[in-house]
Parts: C-alpha cells; sequence; structure tokens
C-alpha cells in the first residue's frame, strides 16, 4: 500500500454543527471534496519528486509552484477548521492574549472586525484573510492570501484564517461575500487563536 504524506483531518465538530451560519451540505462539500483534493493533490506531487529520478525532463519550477499551492490549500483549510466551532461556544468578543493585541494594535475590537471583514470582501478572486503574528515587531497584521500561497509573508505565522473562495460559502450566500464574513464571526473558536498564539510565542525561533 502506498504511503500517504498528507492525509484528510477529521473536523473538531459535527457537520450540523455550525449550522446555521455554515449548513451541514456545504460543509460536507467544502471538508470532503475540497479539503480532500489538495490532500490528494500535495500527494500525488510529492509522488513526482521521489520518481523525478526516472524522468528525463523534470520540471522543477512547475511542480514546487503547484506543490506550494496543493499544500498551502491543506494547510490552511486544516487551521480554518479549527478556528471555527459552534456558536453557542465560539463567537463574541476575545478575551486572553488575542483581546490583549488586538487592544494594542487596533485600539478597539470594532475596529480590528471592521479592518479583517475589509480586508475578507476585498479579496480579489479566490483567496483567504489572515490573522499574523510578526514575534519581531511583537505585532498581529491583517493580511490577503490570494489562492492559498501568494502574498504570504515569511516569519508572519498564522493565527486565524477565514476561507473566502466560493466554494466556502455559496450554497448559502452565492455572491453575497459580505453576509458570509459577517456570519463567521459567530463562529471564531478565540480559545484556538489564544493556543496558536501562546504556542508561537512560547516556541524558540
Amino acid at each position: 500500500m502506498e504511503k500517504n504524506f498528507y492525509e484528510l483531518p477529521e473536523l473538531p465538530y459535527g457537520y450540523k454543527d455550525l449550522e446555521p451560519y455554515i449548513s451541514e451540505e456545504q460543509l460536507k462539500i467544502h471538508h470532503k471534496k475540497h479539503h480532500q483534493a489538495y490532500v490528494d493533490g500535495a500527494n500525488a506531487l510529492l509522488k513526482k519528486f521521489d520518481a523525478r529520478a526516472e524522468e528525463e525532463e523534470f520540471d522543477l519550477k512547475a511542480v514546487s509552484k503547484e506543490l506550494s499551492f496543493h499544500v498551502g490549500g491543506f494547510i490552511l483549510h486544516k487551521l480554518f477548521w479549527a478556528n471555527m466551532g459552534p456558536s453557542d461556544k465560539c463567537g463574541g468578543e476575545p478575551t486572553g492574549l488575542i483581546a490583549d493585541y488586538i487592544e494594542k494594535d487596533f485600539g478597539s475590537f470594532e475596529r480590528f472586525k471592521k479592518e479583517f471583514s475589509q480586508t475578507a470582501v476585498s479579496t480579489e478572486g479566490s483567496g483567504w484573510a489572515a490573522l499574523t503574528l510578526c514575534r519581531g515587531t511583537d505585532r498581529i497584521f491583517i493580511m490577503q492570501i490570494e489562492k492559498h500561497n501568494v502574498n504570504t509573508v515569511p516569519g508572519f505565522r498564522l493565527m486565524m484564517v477565514l476561507d473566502v473562495w466560493e466554494h466556502a460559502y455559496y450554497l448559502e450566500y452565492q455572491n453575497r461575500r459580505p453576509d458570509y464574513v459577517e456570519a463567521f464571526w459567530n463562529l471564531v473558536n478565540w480559545d484556538e487563536v489564544n493556543r496558536r498564539i501562546k504556542v508561537w510565542l512560547d516556541s524558540p525561533l
């Protein structure tokens, strides 16, 4: 049996648990079809690397670029599932480390929420809004990631991500991306965001 390097992670909640903001059908398609496609794509490309000695020509540039896309999709979706949760346990205003960073770097949660939402809504085509933490400056930043792998900043660790590819929301929201972004705030797992911050701050540089 061939070894797969990447495997589809299980969700930390049931497919119905994000309703009414994300339906069971939407979540199943997103997880089982789209996330699985990035898993399969990454595994297939890694096997190409393993078999490259048998090929007369190996286009390293093209294969590496495609690998970056699929592995980026795998990682971002894995983070995305974990930084959401059922609305009876998640959402609302943050507390803990993330609340302290937001107050320091944005002045208020409302300001942070507005800027993060604007970043998500204005992402051109397919991509992500991401909250990152730079340890060098001890600041949090919001950035847009095009596709899965463009406009990332080396050394800025991802603390929270929001998928704004149409496949993430089209069944419920069609072309109403702003409504989907607003719904996301009811599902944010701030405990997970705080856990990521603590792990990053405690890890060696």
